[in-house]
């Protein structure tokens, strides 16, 4: 079956497209890329979706203008990809307003935004979207959900292999080998914390809007990291948390982001002087890297860590993940065929093709979820 893939994720700058074609066991399926593409968000779309996700109030009528104007670039980010309408199910995430794990007392929900029949009619495709609803409500994260498919599509090697997504978050995946006493330990998966958001959020403000990145760590690499305030921050309740676990923009955004600010301007010898930039870009990246690195440390002995996503684009980054694993090669999941920004678009592909054969997309190793269940609901053109 060929399938279409739509990601946009909690860097909200735009959505990322796969075609693929999936056939033979769910499981461990034959799968290829026909094509991909991605197409950016307009800035103020953007800037309206970032303000969303740090919880500015909306009016109603707020809140359907932006669902319109998202699900217009997902239509184009189809179009763009698939131009010869050859899909047959489209898969789509929607765009993440609200994540709220789940606690003791209170079951977890996520919101994701997207006028879905709109998108289904104008594609004239069945389209499968929602896909964390029904973990939610078996008591899972209803994240990461990606950590399923990579152990589908990836095959597995002699040791542990790992792999992690530089996205707005940096959420991880472990996969067991392929022989020995671990060859059926079970998959696992959580998000880490923060990779691009707070860097992200700092590069947009110290450049007074002019820049939405550090391009390639450029502006970092002036600067030098704080290690024991990276030391410090690593020693928090989320990094310290045991999986399964999950979070976004609600825990790592603007206010996580002043905090982190204000406690770099209370080390510098001017304290009513804001950080310097470059330094302060220099810690929140290899603070970024310290967080994987860190529960890497935690887990079972990883023989390779594979990397997807906009951070694999920051170079400083990438150095700061090697040095940070050491022991551990580090290399982009593009040398396999899956594109930095492949991984999650090809993931809801699959996660579609998997609701259209009845079977479990999510694995409750990683998320807690009480039992494996199929994920999605599926709205056809009217």
């Amino acid at each position: 079956m060929r399938v279409l893939g739509l990601m946009s994720g909690t860097s909200a700058d735009g959505v990322d497209a796969v075609l693929a074609s999936f056939s033979g066991r769910p499981s461990r399926p034959s799968w290829r890329i026909l094509e991909r593409s991605a197409l950016p968000y307009p800035p103020q779309l953007r800037e309206a979706l970032v303000a969303a996700g740090q919880g500015q109030p909306l009016r109603a009528s707020d809140v359907l203008e932006l669902a319109e104007a998202i699900t217009e670039v997902h239509v184009l980010a189809a179009q763009r990809c698939d131009p010869n309408h050859a899909a047959q199910l489209v898969g789509c995430h929607g765009q993440t307003l609200w994540h709220r794990p789940p606690t003791a007392k209170r079951q977890g929900a996520s919101w994701q935004l997207l006028r879905t029949p709109a998108l289904a009619q104008r594609l004239q495709t069945p389209v499968v979207f929602d896909f964390r609803a029904a973990d939610l409500a078996l008591g899972g994260q209803g994240a990461p959900l990606v950590p399923a498919t990579d152990a589908a599509l990836l095959p597995p090697i002699g040791g542990w292999r790992a792999l992690v997504n530089l996205g707005g978050i940096a959420n991880l995946t472990l996969l067991p080998p392929a022989r020995g006493p671990e060859a059926k330990a079970p998959v696992l998966g959580w998000d880490c914390g923060p990779a691009n958001t707070l860097l992200d959020l700092a590069a947009h403000q110290f450049s007074g809007g002019a820049v939405s990145l550090d391009a390639n760590g450029t502006w970092a690499r002036q600067g030098q990291p704080d290690e024991d305030l990276i030391q410090r921050w690593l020693q928090e309740p989320y990094f310290q948390q045991a999986p399964p676990k999950s979070t976004g923009r609600e825990l790592f955004g603007r206010s996580d982001l002043a905090q982190r600010l204000a406690a770099m301007q209370t080390r510098t010898q001017e304290p009513n002087q804001q950080p310097n930039p470059a330094n302060a870009l220099a810690t929140l990246t290899a603070f970024s890297a310290a967080v994987i690195g860190q529960d890497l440390a935690k887990g079972p002995p990883v023989q390779e860590l594979l990397v997807a996503g906009g951070g694999c684009r920051n170079g400083l980054l990438m150095e700061e993940l090697q040095r940070r694993c050491r022991g551990t090669r580090v290399r982009p999941l593009a040398e396999l065929g899956i594109g930095d920004s492949d991984r999650e678009a090809l993931a809801f592909a699959l996660l579609a093709w998997w609701h259209a054969l009845g079977h479990p997309g999510n694995l409750p190793s990683v998320t807690g979820a009480s039992r494996p269940t199929v994920l999605g609901v599926c709205v056809n053109p009217a």
